[in-house]
């Protein structure tokens, strides 16, 4: 089988398209054959030496994907050779099958399609825990969402305003303007540069928000402080443009509670798995949820899928097909 391996740590030219032996079905997994793999911020962060480290080289990309079940290990009572399936954080998806552990995996429903599943299962999950769990946005509580056109941005608006929030986008330029108001958000900062708490301020009639979203990085870290209001809260995530450095806790403003986000913590449990994917799911075939898929790219070039992510230029999600 063909699969994307990363060589070594460092850029696009680290990674190879190579021939594979296909996996098998070990006992508690299953082997999927692969009809869609997302292309994440992680995977990028994988090749740059951030994670996986203890994984010899080479080694497969991706944790996500979906597809038909194609062979079952022993131990397995939850899924049959023909069961069309979804999964997170399973490492090796940049291919065209994988072996999924059968805890990893969540049923696709009918009418759903391989590639808008694929689509939901890291971002989708990780905008699900943003806005219900590490903060439960209440009716007319003001959200700022940083990376407003990304994947995770859009499918984070749109749970916030169905939970009765405002949203506040920042996007980094004028052409993502459009598909951010799309997704519902009452308003639009354009910023390359992290000088958006002023607008923030203005848009709250000097209140600041209830709720930061940033996964941007230390250039919007200060930013964000100023644009919260008294005992708002502070969501960081995304560890791939790195951290703000060391903290004074005493020096934190307006009470202002602030902490680290993992979409794992949503999901911890595969009953969790399984409930929170249908929530979204059920979203999706209700209407009160769309995912906005930016790009597909063959397998063979996951590398530009790479560059064109760290590129900044996407919006919505990219995905791989084998």
């Amino acid at each position: 089988m063909k699969a994307v391996v990363m060589n070594g740590i460092g850029g696009i030219e680290e990674m190879a398209v190579v021939d594979r032996e296909p996996p098998t079905a070990a006992p508690g997994r299953v082997v999927v054959e692969i009809a869609a793999a997302g292309v994440n911020f992680m995977d990028i962060g994988v090749r740059q030496g951030m994670a996986w480290t203890d994984v010899p080289n080479p080694k497969v990309l991706g944790v996500e994907g979906a597809g038909r079940v194609i062979a079952v290990g022993d131990g397995v009572d939850k899924f049959l050779i023909g069961d069309r399936v979804a999964w997170v954080y399973e490492p090796g998806s940049y291919a065209e099958q994988v072996s999924v552990r059968a805890d990893a995996l969540v049923k696709i429903p009918d009418g759903l399609d391989f590639r808008t599943a694929a689509s939901l299962m890291m971002q989708g999950l990780t905008a699900s825990h943003f806005a219900t769990d590490f903060y439960p946005v209440q009716p007319g509580d003001v959200a700022l969402v940083h990376a407003a056109a990304g994947g995770v941005g859009l499918l984070l608006t749109q749970i916030i305003k169905l939970r009765g929030g405002r949203v506040i986008g920042r996007v980094s330029s004028g052409e993502k303007r459009a598909i951010v108001r799309e997704a519902g958000a009452d308003h639009v900062i354009v910023d390359r540069d992290g000088n958006f708490a002023d607008e923030v301020l203005r848009l709250t009639d000097g209140q600041g928000v209830n709720v930061v979203y940033d996964g941007s990085g230390p250039k919007t870290f200060a930013g964000s402080l100023a644009s919260l209001r008294r005992s708002g809260t502070f969501c960081w995530y995304g560890p791939v443009l790195g951290g703000p450095g060391p903290l004074d806790i005493m020096s934190l403003p307006r009470s202002i509670k602030i902490g680290y986000a993992t979409f794992y913590d949503h999901i911890h449990t595969p009953d969790l798995l399984r409930t929170r994917s249908r929530q979204l799911f059920d979203w999706i075939a209700s209407g009160t949820l769309r995912v906005t898929i930016g790009g597909t790219y063959p397998l063979a070039e996951a590398a530009q899928a790479h560059a064109d992510m760290e590129s900044r230029r996407t919006t919505g999600k990219l995905l791989l097909i084998p």
